[in-house]
């Protein structure tokens, strides 16, 4: 029973802090905040058009939110529930190819 409420307690603490971060209420989903490097940018360049397309939306309305000092209505949200890693595992492959290059040219 105990690991059961530490479970939900831990839930909902990843969706008030989700909430708090305050890229959702622009629009934005966790893997559209990477930062970017070389990694990250083989991995956009491996990404389906359509969601490389929706992505440059995302940021793009974000964008012209943030300079209008705006956010979206609560309803346009993005929910912690619909947040899904679109990127990372484009980006644990391009990384797991560079470290395996990397030991390869080591020999």
């Amino acid at each position: 029973m105990v690991i059961v409420a530490t479970g939900r307690l831990m839930v909902g603490f990843r969706k008030w802090f989700y909430n708090l971060s305050g890229f959702n209420k622009i629009g934005l989903m966790r893997d559209d905040i990477i930062m970017d490097d070389s990694d990250v940018q083989e991995a956009l360049r491996r990404l389906p058009e359509n969601v490389y397309n929706d992505r440059m939306f995302r940021i793009k309305r974000a964008m012209d939110l943030t300079m209008k000092q705006q956010i979206l209505p609560k309803d346009q949200w993005t929910k912690y529930e619909e947040d899904h890693p679109y990127l990372t595992p484009y980006l644990n492959e391009v990384i797991h190819e560079r470290k395996e290059k990397e030991e390869w040219t080591k020999k």
